[in-house]
């Protein structure tokens, strides 16, 4: 539970401040997501940190069970494949992209998921 805890604390605040920053400078983040997609070098190299953030969570909490803690290993399984698809595939990562871009409240939807897994993260890690 303790290492659970630990993650939640790591996470919560950052998934967060993203979901935060998405919401209210949202043209500055649409312009941002742009620019990375234009990158594919950048596509790549956020695969590499993000696989190995994704594995590094996976090997140090693979807990399944029927709690919030599941979402931690959702999340670091997510990350790992998300990362392995941006290495081995970057154009795929681009046109979803784009097309999560191209609608107008995809930003917005993204931006709310964000912030609630950083929301839940941060009560039961931090208040819980």
């Amino acid at each position: 539970m303790q290492g659970s805890v630990y993650l939640a604390r790591l996470i919560g605040p950052l998934f967060l401040a993203v979901g935060i920053g998405a919401l209210t400078n949202g043209p500055i983040y649409r312009k941002l997501a742009a620019q990375f997609l234009d990158n594919i070098a950048l596509i790549y190299i956020s695969g590499i940190l993000l696989m190995v953030a994704g594995v590094a969570v996976v090997l140090a909490h693979n807990v399944w069970v029927a709690d919030w803690r599941v979402l931690i290993t959702l999340l670091g399984w997510i990350a790992a494949i998300a990362g392995a698809l941006r290495i081995v595939m970057p154009q795929g990562t681009e046109s979803v992209g784009r097309r999560i871009l191209r609608h107008p409240q995809g930003l917005t939807i993204a931006a709310v998921i964000w912030l609630a897994i950083g929301a839940v993260l941060c009560f039961f890690g931090y208040f819980r």
